[in-house]
């Protein structure tokens, strides 16, 4: 079931809680591979949101392979399980490959992540 709840007091945009909140459902198995998800009007209409903000959220998720859109049929839950993480994994190794290349040792690539984390 497709329930995402947006607060229009929030800090965060709107089309990024959406974002996190569809990969939220994801990985938590409430939207599972295949799953029809609303047309970009029919959610804007439903959050009360411009539909060019749940277009962007829709086309973030898709740049991610979260959601995969078939034509006229519509988007649906990419079918390859949580690509979230496939997606991480692989920023990750580029960032090892970069300090690889840089003559970083590990203690200092660890630092340069702390740091990016806490900031």
């Amino acid at each position: 079931m497709f329930s995402i709840t947006v607060s229009h007091d929030s800090s965060v945009p709107p089309y990024e809680q959406l974002r996190v909140g569809v990969i939220a459902q994801v990985r938590a198995g409430t939207l599972t591979a295949g799953t029809k998800i609303p047309t970009v009007r029919a959610l804007a209409a439903q959050l009360g949101l411009a539909p060019n903000t749940v277009a962007r959220a829709y086309r973030e998720l898709e740049a991610d392979g979260v959601v995969e859109t078939r034509g006229r049929q519509g988007s649906f839950i990419a079918s390859s399980g949580d690509p979230t993480l496939d997606v991480a994994g692989r920023a990750a190794s580029a960032y090892v490959a970069t300090v690889r290349r840089l003559g970083l040792d590990d203690e200092a690539a660890l630092r340069y992540i702390k740091a990016a984390l806490e900031g």
